[in-house]
């Protein structure tokens, strides 16, 4: 019989969500997860952690999925929107793992597909994501979904004594048709002329 899936979208975690939450995280970093941790994390690092999104969740300013097998959290996932004024119709993904006793049912695809489409309905434009480098399979995945490269720092990422690329990839998500495109033009607020050089001697 097919395990039944459901996303659920928090906004507030009582003491089992917190520990269904801790029990992925702890499970995927212990294989070696690039999730953003170097050891398993415990509750006193994904409570904290958990309360800022769920905080962020409630003003609008982020969204938390969490995919459920019979009942139980497996796959986690969130969008929040980048800080400051001039970044408001952007956001970042992060958090995009599923417990190892889940793999094979999709759950990040399903999770990921899900958060791009919460972020278009709240009127995000620009969905950015990083990714380390040798993680060909989440590469893979989101490239699937539209993401694209945009750049990558080079072994700017630190596990004991080895160093990976970190990958920047970007999702439009679309705007409003007034909206006016001036990518790296000159002139509009902020613009500076280029600085001409002289004859060099």
């Amino acid at each position: 019989m097919s395990p039944r899936i459901d996303l659920v979208w928090p906004t507030e975690a009582d003491e089992a969500l917190r520990e269904e939450v801790q029990r992925v995280m702890h499970a995927v970093v212990e294989l070696g997860g690039a999730v953003g941790y170097l050891r398993p994390p415990g509750r006193d690092e994904t409570d904290p952690f958990l309360d800022g999104v769920l905080a962020d969740v409630r003003i609008g300013r982020a969204a938390l999925a969490l995919a459920r097998v019979d009942g139980v959290v497996k796959a986690t996932g969130l969008w929040r929107r980048v800080p400051g004024p001039v970044f408001e119709h952007s956001a970042e993904l992060g958090k995009i793992m599923a417990h190892p006793s889940a793999r094979g049912l999709r759950l990040g695809r399903l999770v990921v597909a899900a958060l791009v489409e919460d972020a278009r309905a709240a009127g995000v434009e620009t969905l950015t994501l990083g990714v380390r480098g040798n993680n060909h399979g989440a590469i893979e995945l989101y490239e699937e979904l539209g993401f694209r490269e945009w750049g990558r720092l080079p072994n700017v990422i630190e596990v004991g004594h080895e160093r990976f690329d970190e990958v920047h990839m970007y999702l439009e998500l679309g705007r409003d048709p007034k909206i006016v495109l001036r990518g790296s033009a000159q002139g509009g607020p902020g613009s500076s002329p280029r600085r001409s050089r002289g004859p060099v001697a």
